[in-house]
């Protein structure tokens, strides 16, 4: 199947040549294994912490209060150490994202992948064989350095492999497969909780399955010719360029990339480019993607969906369960985001998710502030219904702030800040994770239900930050943004006009002299 991009250049629009090779979806599928770590790791820890073995073992004051009859429904699972399980990971992973931005410089995005898959496998040997909390902690804070180092590498190598016109669905593998493993988890977690009393071992164990996927996979899979070329390994670029496009018309843009790579080795110093006036717009896009990614509520919903289940008046079978209707969900929408996000273009499923996930959110705040009490169940027949709106949030998340989050970041800068970029967005999602695993079933035991309201105005906010501040990067070349989006916008294009000016003034400068 032959496409092309159009590239503008002084002497007028060319096109880049090349086809959607087997090769190029067969990398994809396997890189985007990186996603299915990380989807089952936030699947799992849900599951775990709702299993009464696990809660004896490590955390018994939340489980006498877990089966205390008149212990407030909403405060249950109120535990700033059961919290820290599940945040620690994200914490590390924060740290760990700076990391490997220097790492997919210095040595490539695949090699980042390997390291990944390495320190996961590590943590997922010390969770499965934890005999105390401290081994626990030590155990998810490896978790999180591997986790921080393939969510850098993942959909950098994406991006940069994919043909322009499926760059947006080749991406989108990377969140698809976050769904599938959280899928997995779920079912996972709702047949190893009968296993008495070891079953949650089993449940962290598991984990290292899409680890060694990873590592495996990796051995088989091409580096990205913009990481070759970027350090000097010109003709190995050139030729893994032709081998994914297919064809051996590719100059055009192969000497693209060796401009952007020239102009990259200029700058010494990405963190500190990233942070001048020209790299705003991407920049602030970048953070602002990840701060409402989270605020939408979704992890709180993906970590907790078992305790919240739970809380509403689900047995612990009927939790599970209901968490994974709500993983199928999730996964059968992600493939409705591959299918149309490079038709519809990234802001309008973007704008549709804000309507569809307000309504879904304020509604459940109506629903458990009409009927939920600090000691009662909810009617089985209301609950269903709370699965039933939860399930209506899910499915717009996952068909947009689900992987436009991850996407449109990776595609908006240029090579010369692109892993320093990247990495700040990678961050900033890992802190506001943590922010939110460390502090939801906290403040749902102060807000009770006002924490669906909490997070339905914050949705507003995105919905106003997509019409007003985010372009549209659909069919742009990855190299091609400054030109065709953030000079032609009609608030960030300033940024660009104050640095092309300044260039002016300093040329003329030079030539007066």
């Amino acid at each position: 199947m032959a496409g092309f991009a159009i590239s503008n250049s002084d002497d007028g629009p060319k096109q880049f040549e090349g086809k959607i090779t087997f090769y190029v979806v067969l990398c994809g599928i396997i890189a985007a294994t990186g996603g299915l770590m990380f989807g089952y790791d936030v699947g799992i820890s849900g599951g775990v912490t709702s299993m009464d073995d696990f809660l004896q073992k490590f955390f018994p004051k939340v489980y006498v209060k877990k089966h205390e009859v008149k212990e407030d429904n909403y405060c249950k699972f109120d535990d700033q150490g059961l919290q820290l399980f599940t945040s620690s990971l994200y914490l590390a992973a924060l740290m760990s994202s700076f990391l490997a931005s220097k790492t997919c410089k210095s040595y490539g995005r695949k090699m980042t992948m390997q390291a990944a898959s390495i320190f996961f496998l590590v943590g997922v040997v010390l969770n499965a064989a934890a005999r105390d909390l401290a081994m626990l902690i030590i155990g998810r804070i490896l978790l999180g350095v591997g986790i921080g180092f393939a969510n850098q590498a993942v959909p950098l190598f994406l991006s940069e492999i994919a043909p322009v016109r499926i760059r947006g669905a080749l991406n989108i593998l990377f969140q698809l497969d976050v769904t599938i493993g959280i899928l997995i988890a779920n079912v996972v977690n709702y047949f190893t909780s009968t296993i008495r009393p070891w079953g949650w071992r089993l449940s962290l164990g598991l984990a290292g399955v899409p680890a060694i996927i990873l590592f495996l996979g990796s051995l088989l899979i091409t580096e990205t010719p913009t990481s070759l070329i970027e350090r000097q390994k010109l003709d190995e670029g050139l030729a893994m360029l032709k081998k994914i496009r297919g064809t051996e018309k590719v100059e055009l843009e192969f000497n693209e990339i060796v401009h952007a790579s020239k102009i990259a080795q200029e700058v010494k110093r990405p963190f500190r480019n990233v942070m001048m006036r020209s790299s705003r717009p991407q920049l602030v896009i970048a953070i602002l993607m990840q701060v409402f990614q989270q605020f939408t509520g979704i992890n709180a919903i993906m970590f907790y969906a078992p305790v919240l289940f739970q809380t509403i008046g689900f047995k612990n079978d009927g939790s599970l369960l209901s968490a994974v209707i709500m993983g199928s969900v999730n996964v059968l929408c992600t493939v409705v985001s591959i299918l149309l996000v490079d038709r519809l273009g990234r802001r309008i499923l973007l704008l549709e998710a804000c309507v569809q996930m307000l309504i879904s959110q304020a509604a459940i705040g109506v629903i458990l502030q009409l009927f939920m009490k600090a000691t009662n169940t909810l009617h089985q027949d209301v609950a269903i219904w709370v699965v039933v709106l939860v399930c209506l949030f899910v499915s717009s998340f996952a068909w947009s702030w689900g992987p436009l989050g991850w996407l449109i970041p990776s595609e908006t800068f240029p090579l010369e800040t692109r892993t320093a970029g990247f990495a700040f967005a990678v961050s900033s999602n890992m802190l506001f994770t943590f922010v939110i695993a460390q502090a939801f079933l906290s403040m749902m035991c102060h807000m009770k239900a006002g924490i669906f309201f909490f997070f339905a105005a914050w949705i507003v906010l995105m919905a106003l930050f997509v019409v007003f501040l985010l372009p549209e990067t659909k069919n742009v070349p990855i190299d091609e943004m400054m030109e065709r989006v953030w000079k032609k916008h009609w608030y960030w294009k300033r940024y660009v006009d104050h640095v092309e000016n300044r260039n002016r003034t300093s040329d003329v400068e030079v030539a007066t002299n």
